[in-house]
């Protein structure tokens, strides 16, 4: 064993406890090995646990699943934002991010921590082999930018999927987006489920990374730059988005659910 590393559970896109999607963050005083880093998010289990480490213009920022490192995730960035200005960095009120998927910032707006990520905006695509069995349902709308983005009609539609994981894992992407117009009673102008089975995250309870290909889609359809969404996870979450052409915003809430310390491998 070599120690251990401080480490924080939140709850991000969350306004309370045991809602939104779970992330873990770990700060680093120095590097570590990706094998380590590997080991402690298989052991964590959440879909994804981020390694934070001070640098001279900001914080770095790596991000992995239960399985594999990946080059951008929302949630996750958020809570490691709200971990620095709650814990390590106490009244600052914005943060700069060095990733693999390209700079990022987070800062404070009132109560929301508000995220500037690059768009990915999708175009139409015919559908592979296997997504529409994989999903259950046949979408009336596809299109594809990182990941898959299948367009339904109605919200409960979304609800209603049971997709095959292990079809759904044999596709070309690594994940499928689902996402139909939100409804009164569920409020906002959007809804959507997000399914990565490839990536080793069956369902992610709230995904600020689908948002940057579901910001522009919508804003294009409903002719509006500022939009709400809601992710229909077991867990369920609220975002607040905004097109802003070759980037979107993405702002939520995130709240600390445990703080304590984990071993190094």
């Amino acid at each position: 064993m070599s120690g251990t590393l401080p480490v924080y559970f939140v709850d991000a896109f969350a306004d309370r406890p045991f809602t939104g999607n779970p992330a873990a963050i770990c700060p680093l005083e120095r590097a570590i090995d990706d094998a380590s880093m590997q080991a402690i998010a298989a052991e964590i289990g959440f879909s994804e646990t981020a390694f934070i480490r001070r640098e001279a213009a900001g914080w770095a920022i790596r991000w992995f699943t239960p399985t594999l490192e990946v080059d951008l995730v929302g949630h996750a960035t958020l809570a490691a934002a709200f971990v620095i200005f709650e814990r390590l960095e106490p009244g600052s009120s914005e943060v700069r991010f060095d990733s693999r998927g390209g700079p990022l910032v987070a800062s404070r707006q009132g109560d929301l921590i508000a995220m500037d990520f690059p768009a990915r905006v999708p175009m139409p695509v015919g559908a592979p082999a296997g997504l529409v069995d994989g999903l259950g349902s046949a979408p009336a709308e596809l299109l594809a930018a990182t990941h898959y983005l299948a367009v339904y009609r109605a919200a409960a539609e979304i609800v209603a999927l049971q997709p095959d994981m292990a079809m759904l894992a044999a596709l070309d992407r690594a994940a499928v987006i689902v996402t139909a117009p939100s409804t009164p009673a569920l409020g906002g102008d959007f809804v959507s489920r997000f399914f990565a089975p490839a990536n080793g995250v069956p369902e992610d309870p709230v995904s600020g990374v689908a948002h940057c290909s579901l910001i522009p889609y919508w804003s294009q359809r409903l002719g509006k730059r500022r939009l709400v969404g809601r992710q229909l996870s077991k867990r369920g979450g609220e975002l607040v988005c905004e097109d802003r052409g070759a980037r979107v915003m993405i702002a939520g809430r995130a709240v600390l659910v445990l703080e304590g310390r984990i071993a190094q491998p």
